[in-house]
C-alpha cells in the first residue's frame, strides 16, 4: 500500500491499487496507467505515458516511454519507446527491443535483437535471433535455434519479409530485403532481395 501510494502521488495512475502488486524499487514514471492485476517486480523501470496491463508480469526489465503492454509476461529484458507487446506474450531473458516495435499475442522471444519498426505480429517463436529494422515476422514462424547440443544465431536484416509457418533452420541469414513464401523451410543462408520458397527452401528469383 505505501509503494502504491507514494507512485500514485508522483503522477502514476493505478486503476485497482488493491490488485497492483508492485515491489519497492521499482521505478514508473508520470502519466503512466497501471491496470488490474499487474505484478512488477525487482529492478524494474518504467517510462512514462505508459499503458502496462491488465495481468501483466514484468521483472527486472526496462520499459522505455510510451509503450502498451497487455496481458505478458516480461523478464530480464530492455523495451524500446511505443512498443506494443501483446497480449499474451512471453519476451524472456535478453529480449531488447528498439523503438516502434510490435510483439503481438501468442509469441516468444529468448535472447533476442528486434529492429526498429519490426513486426512479430502473432503466434510466432524467436530465439537467439537479431532482427534488423522494418522486418515482417509471419504468423507461425519459428528460429529453431536448438540443434540438441547448442543454440544457433539467426539474422534476418533489414526490410526482410518472412512468410507465414517459416522454419528457419539456425544457423542462418536471411538478406536485407529478401522474402520467404509461406510454409518455407530454410535451411541455407537467403541473399539480399531473394524470394526462397519451399521445403527445403530454394532461391527462385531476385526481387531487384
Amino acid at each position: 500500500d505505501r509503494v502504491n501510494g507514494k507512485l500514485m502521488e508522483s503522477g502514476v495512475t493505478l486503476y485497482d491499487p488493491d490488485n497492483t502488486y508492485i515491489e519497492e524499487g521499482v521505478e514508473i514514471g508520470r502519466d503512466t496507467v497501471i491496470l488490474p492485476g499487474c505484478m512488477i517486480v525487482g529492478k524494474t523501470v518504467i517510462g512514462e505515458r505508459c499503458s502496462i496491463g491488465p495481468n501483466c508480469r514484468i521483472q527486472n526489465s526496462q520499459i522505455a516511454n510510451e509503450c502498451l503492454i497487455q496481458e505478458s509476461v516480461i523478464i530480464d529484458s530492455d523495451i524500446g519507446e511505443s512498443n506494443q507487446i501483446g497480449p499474451f506474450a512471453h519476451l524472456r531473458p535478453a529480449t531488447v527491443t528498439d523503438k516502434s516495435v510490435k510483439i503481438g499475442n501468442f509469441v516468444e522471444t529468448k535472447k533476442s535483437v528486434v529492429g526498429e519498426g519490426s513486426k512479430i505480429s502473432h503466434l510466432s517463436y524467436v530465439g537467439d535471433s537479431t532482427l534488423g529494422k522494418k522486418v515482417n515476422i509471419g504468423a507461425g514462424t519459428i528460429t529453431c535455434n536448438y540443434d540438441g547440443v547448442k543454440k544457433n544465431p539467426t539474422v534476418i536484416k533489414d526490410g526482410a519479409f518472412i512468410g507465414s509457418n517459416t522454419n528457419l533452420i539456425a544457423p542462418v541469414t536471411v538478406g536485407e530485403g529478401a522474402r520467404t513464401g509461406a510454409g518455407s523451410v530454410v535451411r541455407k543462408d537467403v541473399p539480399d532481395y531473394t524470394v526462397a520458397v519451399g521445403l527445403p527452401a530454394r532461391n527462385i528469383r531476385k526481387l531487384r
